[in-house]
C-alpha cells in the first residue's frame, strides 16, 4: 500500500469516509545452484555416499561430520554413539536400524527398517528402486508428507538449472533429469544388518575393498557423464574441490535453522532426585504435623497446617512444569543463505510489526518514537517489514510525534545501516557508556556520529515541544494544520483514523532506499459499543494489516519495549520459516528486558526467576506462555486454525505421554483410522483445518465452509476474508488498491465484531484484563507449540516501574487478571480437554491462574510469628530428635531445590532472594487487593479500572523514580504485617525476661519466625521511608491502630481458653487476681 499524503478518517456504519490534511511484492527470482562433489569419511577415507533419497548421507544434523554409512552404522552399534566432532549423539537416520537408547520416533513410512523387518532379503523398502517419476508428482507428494526433513546434499551430483523459490512448505530440490543419478532413483546400498557381526560383511577385508572399488567406479562414470552434460558445471569441480566453499554453503543451507541444547545432565538429573526426595519428606512432614497437634493452641495449629497444605500444593503447580528446561540456539547464517542471499531477491517472509499506545501523557512520545524508530531500522527486507502503530487514546499528540519520527527516520534508518550500530533506538544508543569506536573502520564514522546525534536532539525538542503545547487542551478542541478539527478529539466518540506515513511512494532516506511502512491507526469509538480494551485494539491491528499489507507473521511490542538486536525479525524466523517446527509453532516468544531499573533491583522488576528459570521448563514441554510483548505470532494460529499435527500429536493426551514421553507407535493404518474418527469437541476447535487450505484458496472446492459462514467468522469484509488464506503473506491478486483504504476504515469500525468470533476464537481472546495468558492458553489448548527464543543480546528491551506504588499497581493488574479466568469459562483447571493440552503445560497454566489465592494463606502464616509471641503459644508442639529430623530435611530439600535451580539456569543467587522477597511483598498486598476486587467484578458486577503503568518519571537524576511516594491502599496490609511482628517481638522479649532463662530457649524459635517475615518485607520497608528515610504519617498511622486493635482484641478475648478455664481461674484467684 502506497503512503498517502493525507489522514483517511471514517466511519462504516455512518457511510463516513474523508481525507484529511492532503500537503507487490515482485516474484522471487530462482536461484541458481553450484555444482557440489562428494565428501569424504573422515573415518576410513571412503567417500560418504548417498542416502535413500538421493541426497548425500549426513550422520549428524548438526555439524554434518562427513561420515559415510557403514562407519555410522558402526559406531551407532560398537561405539560411543557420538560424533567424532560435535560430540552430539547420533539420531537414527532413514534405513537405518534401531539402537538401544534411540528416541521414539513419529513417522510411520520407515517401520521396516527401523525394527529390522525384510532384513533378510538384503534391504528395507525404504532402500528399493523406483521409477522415474514427473517433477509435479514429487513435489506435489512431498508437500504432504506428515515429517517434512531438510534436504541433504547429493554426493558427487552436479546441479544446473534453478532452484525453485523457497518456503517453508517448498524446499526440496529438484534437480534436471540427467544420466547421473535421479533423486526418486537412489543409488542401491548393501544394508548393514545389526543383529550380525559386522565382521560378517567383510569389512577390512579384500572382498568389501573390492565392492567399495566397484561403487567408486560407478560414482566416476555417473560424474564424467553429468560433467559432459553440464560442461558449465567443470571448471566448479576443477577449482572447488570435495570440500570446496560452494559445497559447504549450500550444506549449511540445508541444515536445520535451530537446535534444541539440553541441559546437561549432570546438573539436571540430580535436580529431579532432589524434587523427588522434597515430595517425599513432605508427605512424612504432613503426616507428623496432622498427627501431633497442639492441644493448647489448636486454632493457631490449625490454621499453619491449613496454610502449609496450600504452599505445598502451590509449589507442586510452579515445581513440576520446570521439570525438562532447554535452551535453545538458531543459525543466522543458515537462514540468511536458505531465504536470504545476496544478489538475489529475499524470500523471508513478510512481517507485521504492532505497536500499541494509548495515553501519551502515561507513555511519553519521545519513548514510542524510539521504539518505532528501532523498527524502521531493523536489519530485514524493507519490503517485508511494516509497523503499524495503534493509538488508542486517538491523541494528537501521538499523530504528530509519529509525524516527526516519520521525517527523522529517513536520516537514522540509513546511518544505523551503514555503520551497523546496536540498538538502534537512538536515545539508548547514545546514552551507551561504551567505546563507540570499538569494530568501527569508516573513517567518516565519528562526524557522522556527531552530526546524527546533533539531529537528535533537535528532534528531541520538537517533541518536547508538542509535548508541551499538549499540556493545556484547548476549549473547542485541537485543530490540524489545515484548520481542520481532529478527529480524535472525543476520545469516546470518534471515527476510525489510518494515516500511512512511509512505504511505497512514501518518500525515501537520504541514501535514496525506500523505508519500511509505517502506519497510524486508531479505531473508531461510539458510545454504547464494548471496546475490550487492549484486545480490541490489537484485533483491530490484525484486520487493518490484513488488509493493507497482510504479513505472514505478526510480531508485537508495548511502546516503550525497542528492539535491542536489529536480528530480533531474523531470530523469530529462524524457528517460524524451519519447515520441522514453523507448522506447529503459534508463537515465538522472546524474554522481557530492562534498563534504568536500581542496581540491587529492589521490586524484583527483572523478574529473573520467571524469564530465565520457569520459561525455559516450559519450553520443554508445550512451549512458554505468552507475556504480552516482545512475542511474533503465526497469523493462522491468531485466525484460530488448528495446526498441521503428525499422528503423534494427535493421540490422546494421557500423564505418561505428557510426563514420560510418548507411547510406541502404531502401524500406519491404525493411525490413519484413528485420525479420521477423531472428533472436535469443543468450541474452541476451529471450523476448518490449515492443511484444508493449503491447496490455495482458487480452487473453491478446497474451502470448506460457505460464504455466510465465512462472514459470521471474520466479519463481513471480503478483502480480509480472501487474505486470511494467503498463508504466506500478501494481498490477493484480485484485489483493487485503491479501496484498500475504504477497507481498512470498515475493518476497524466499532462494530465490525458483532456477532462474529473475534475475541472469542479468533485474535486476542476477550474476557480478562491480562488477555495475554487466555491468548496464549486457547492456542496451546487446539495444540500449538510455542518456543521461548533468548539469544544471547537481548532482542527487546523496555521500562519498568522502579517506584513502589506503580509497581504494586502493575502487580495487581495481572493478579487481577488471573482471577477473572479462574472465574471464568476459560479456566484451564476445568477448559481445553479435547486431548490437545499437554499435563504438565495444564499445571503451569493453572499455576499461573490460581497463585493469587496464595495472599490468603500468606497473609495468615505472615501474621502467626506475632500471635505466637504475644500470646506465648506456638504452632509446633514440643519436637523430638526423631521429629526435628523432618524439619531439618524439608528445610535442607527447599535450599537444594534453589541452589539447583540457580545451576542449570545461571542466575544469581541476589535475584532469586530478590524475588523471594517480593513475593511476599505482592502476596500481602496486591494479590489479596486482586482477589477481592476479582470476585467483586464478576460476581456484583463491579467493574475495575485500566490502569496504564506509567513510563516517565517525575523528578530528575537517576533513580529518582525509585524514592518518590505516591499513596495507595496496597501498601496498608503489608505495613500492618510489618508492625504487628514487630510488636510481637517486643512482647516476647519482655516475656522472655520477666519469666526467667527457662523460657528463652522456645523464644529464640518463635523470634526467628517473626525476623524471617520481617526480611522479606525488608525492601517494603526501604520502599516506604522514600529518600529521606521517613515513612509517610499516614501510613504509620494507619497500621498502628490496626495493630493495636489486633493486639488488644487477641489478649482481651485470648481463643484459646475455653469460657469453662476462664471460670476456673476467676473461681480460683478472684476477680482481682
Amino acid at each position: 500500500m502506497a503512503a498517502n499524503k493525507g489522514m483517511v478518517a471514517g466511519s462504516h456504519k455512518r457511510n463516513e469516509f474523508v481525507m484529511i490534511q492532503h500537503d507487490g511484492d515482485a516474484p522471487a527470482a530462482a536461484k541458481p545452484a553450484k555444482s557440489v562433489n562428494g565428501q569424504v569419511c573422515q573415518i576410513c577415507g571412503d567417500t560418504v555416499g548417498v542416502s535413500a533419497t538421493g541426497d548425500v548421507f549426513v550422520a549428524c544434523n548438526e555439524c554434518a561430520f562427513p561420515v559415510c554409512r557403514p562407519c555410522y552404522e558402526y559406531e551407532r552399534k560398537e561405539g560411543n554413539q557420538c560424533c567424532p566432532q560435535c560430540k552430539t549423539r547420533y539420531k537414527r537416520q532413514k534405513g537405518s536400524p534401531r539402537v538401544q537408547g534411540d528416541e521414539e520416533e513419529e513417522d510411520v513410512d520407515d517401520i521396516d527398517n527401523e525394527f529390522n523387518y525384510e532384513q533378510g532379503n538384503g534391504k528395507g523398502p525404504g532402500w528399493q528402486l523406483h521409477g522415474q517419476g514427473d517433477d509435479a508428482d514429487l513435489s506435489s507428494s512431498a508437500r504432504h508428507e506428515p515429517h517434512h526433513r531438510i534436504p541433504r546434499l547429493t554426493s558427487g551430483q552436479q546441479m544446473s538449472g534453478e532452484i525453485p523459490d523457497a518456503s517453508p512448505d517448498r524446499h526440496s530440490i529438484r534437480s534436471p533429469t540427467s544420466s547421473y543419478v535421479d533423486p526418486s532413483v537412489p543409488v542401491p546400498v548393501r544394508i548393514v544388518d545389526p543383529s550380525k557381526d559386522l565382521n560378517s560383511y567383510g569389512l577390512n577385508s579384500v572382498d568389501w575393498k573390492e565392492r567399495v572399488e566397484s561403487w567408486r567406479v560407478k560414482q566416476d562414470k555417473n560424474m564424467m557423464q553429468v560433467t559432459n552434460k553440464y560442461p558449465e558445471a567443470r571448471g566448479d569441480m576443477e577449482g572447488t574441490g570435495s570440500n570446496g566453499e560452494d559445497m559447504q554453503m549450500v550444506d549449511d543451507a540445508r541444515l536445520p535453522l535451530s537446535r534444541i541444547v539440553p541441559i546437561p545432565s549432570n546438573q539436571l538429573n540430580l535436580y529431579r532426585i532432589v524434587i523427588i526426595l522434597r515430595l517425599i519428606i513432605l508427605c512424612f512432614f504432613f503426616q507428623y504435623r496432622v498427627t501431633h497437634p497442639v492441644r493448647d493452641a489448636y486454632g493457631l495449629w490449625l490454621v499453619s497446617v491449613i496454610c502449609e497444605v496450600w504452599f505445598a500444593l502451590s509449589w507442586l503447580l510452579d515445581q513440576f512444569p520446570k521439570w525438562h528446561p532447554i535452551n535453545r540456539e538458531t543459525y543466522l547464517d543458515r537462514l540468511a543463505l536458505r531465504y536470504d542471499r545476496e544478489g538475489e531477491p529475499s524470500q523471508l517472509a513478510p512481517i507485521d510489526v504492532f505497536v500499541s499506545t494509548v495515553d501519551p501523557l502515561k507513555e511519553p512520545p519521545l519513548i514510542t518514537a524510539n521504539t518505532v524508530l528501532s523498527i524502521l531500522a531493523v536489519d530485514y527486507p524493507v519490503d517485508k517489514v511494516s509497523c503499524y502503530v495503534s493509538d488508542d487514546g486517538s491523541a494528537m499528540l501521538t499523530f504528530e510525534a509519529l509525524s516527526e519520527t516519520a521525517e527523522f527516520a529517513r536520516k537514522w534508518v540509513p546511518f544505523c545501516k551503514k555503520h551497523n550500530i546496536e540498538p538502534r533506538a537512538p536515545e539508548f544508543y547514545f546514552a551507551q557508556k561504551i567505546d563507540y569506536l570499538k569494530d568501527k573502520i569508516q573513517p567518516s564514522f565519528v562526524k557522522e556520529r556527531r552530526a546524527m546525534k546533533r539531529e537528535y536532539e533537535e528532534f528531541k525538542v520538537r517533541i518536547n515541544a508538542l509535548v508541551a503545547k499538549a499540556q493545556k487542551v484547548p476549549e473547542e478542541g485541537w485543530t490540524m494544520a489545515d484548520g481542520t478539527a481532529w478527529p480524535g478529539n472525543n476520545t469516546r466518540d470518534h471515527p476510525g483514523m489510518i494515516q500511512v506515513f512511509l512505504g511505497h511512494s512514501g518518500g525515501l532516506d537520504t541514501d535514496g532506499n525506500e523505508l519500511p511502512r509505517l502506519v497510524y491507526v486508531s479505531r473508531e469509538k461510539r458510545p454504547g459499543f464494548q471496546h475490550h480494551k487492549k484486545a480490541g485494539a490489537m484485533n483491530a491491528l490484525i484486520r487493518v494489516s490484513a488488509v493493507l499489507t497482510n504479513g505472514a507473521y505478526l510480531l508485537n511490542v508495548d511502546c516503550d519495549h525497542y528492539f535491542n538486536s536489529s536480528k530480533a525479525l531474523r531470530e523469530a524466523m529462524c524457528f517460524m520459516m524451519d519447515p520441522a517446527l514453523g507448522r506447529k509453532t503459534c508463537y515465538v516468544q522472546f524474554p522481557q528486558r530492562f534498563d534504568g531499573i536500581d542496581l540491587h533491583d529492589r521490586y524484583a522488576n527483572r523478574n529473573i526467576v520467571f524469564f530465565d528459570i520457569n520459561m525455559k521448563g516450559l519450553d520443554g514441554i508445550q512451549g512458554p506462555v505468552y507475556v504480552g510483548t516482545g512475542c511474533c505470532f503465526n497469523r493462522q494460529a491468531l485466525y484460530g486454525y488448528d495446526p498441521v499435527l503428525t499422528e503423534a500429536d494427535l493421540e490422546p493426551n494421557i500423564v505418561v505421554k505428557s510426563c514420560c514421553g510418548r507411547r510406541k507407535k502404531k502401524n500406519k493404518s491404525y493411525m490413519d483410522n484413528q485420525s479420521r474418527i477423531m472428533k472436535r469437541t469443543e468450541s474452541s476447535a476451529p471450523i476448518f483445518n490449515m492443511e484444508d487450505i493449503e491447496e490455495g484458496y482458487e480452487d473453491e472446492r478446497s474451502v470448506l465452509m460457505s460464504q455466510r459462514k465465512l462472514e459470521k467468522r471474520f466479519g463481513q469484509s471480503p478483502i480480509f476474508i480472501a487474505s486470511t488464506f494467503m498463508t504466506q503473506g500478501g494481498i490477493p491478486p484480485s484485489t483493487n488498491p485503491a479501496s484498500l483504504l475504504k477497507e481498512a476504515i470498515h475493518v476497524i469500525s466499532c462494530g465490525y465484531e458483532d456477532k462474529t468470533e473475534w475475541g472469542k476464537e479468533i485474535g486476542w481472546i476477550y474476557g480478562s484484563v491480562t488477555e495475554d495468558i487466555l491468548t496464549g492458553f486457547k492456542m496451546h489448548a487446539r495444540g500449538w507449540q510455542s518456543i521461548y527464543c533468548m539469544p544471547p543480546r537481548p532482542c527487546f528491551k523496555g521500562s519498568a516501574p522502579i517506584n513502589l506504588s506503580d509497581r504494586l499497581n502493575q502487580v495487581l493488574r495481572w493478579a487481577l487478571g488471573s482471577v477473572e479466568i479462574l472465574l471464568s469459562r476459560h479456566c484451564p483447571i476445568w477448559y481445553g480437554y479435547n486431548g490437545r493440552l499437554k499435563l504438565l503445560e495444564r499445571l503451569a497454566y493453572i499455576n499461573t491462574i490460581v497463585y493469587p489465592i496464595t495472599s490468603i494463606p500468606l497473609i495468615a502464616y505472615c501474621v502467626l510469628p506475632a500471635i505466637c509471641l504475644l500470646t506465648n503459644k506456638f504452632i509446633i508442639p514440643e519436637i523430638s530428635n526423631y521429629a526435628g529430623m523432618f524439619f531439618i530435611l524439608l528445610f535442607a530439600s527447599i535450599f537444594a531445590t534453589g541452589i539447583l535451580e540457580l545451576r542449570w539456569s545461571g542466575v544469581g543467587i541476589e535475584d532469586w532472594w530478590r524475588n523471594e522477597q517480593f513475593w511476599v511483598i505482592g502476596g500481602t498486598s496486591a494479590h489479596l487487593f486482586a482477589v477481592f476486587q476479582g470476585l467483586l467484578k464478576v460476581l456484583a458486577g463491579i467493574d475495575t479500572n485500566f490502569t496504564v503503568t506509567s513510563k516517565a518519571s517525575d523528578e530528575d537524576g537517576d533513580f529518582a523514580e525509585l524514592y518518590v511516594f505516591k499513596w495507595t491502599s496496597l501498601l496498608i496490609p503489608p505495613t500492618t504485617v510489618l508492625v504487628i511482628n514487630l510488636v510481637g517481638m517486643v512482647a516476647g522479649i519482655s516475656y522472655a525476661i520477666n519469666s526467667g532463662y527457662q523460657s528463652w530457649g522456645p523464644l529464640f524459635g518463635k523470634l526467628f519466625f517473626s525476623i524471617w517475615v520481617i526480611l522479606h518485607l525488608y525492601p517494603f520497608l526501604k520502599g516506604l521511608m522514600g529518600r529521606q528515610n521517613r515513612t509517610p504519617t499516614i501510613v504509620i498511622v494507619w497500621s498502628i491502630l490496626l495493630a493495636s486493635i489486633f493486639s488488644l482484641l487477641w489478649v482481651k478475648i485470648d481463643p484459646f481458653i475455653s469460657p469453662t478455664q476462664r471460670a476456673v481461674a476467676l473461681g480460683q484467684c478472684g476477680v482481682n487476681c
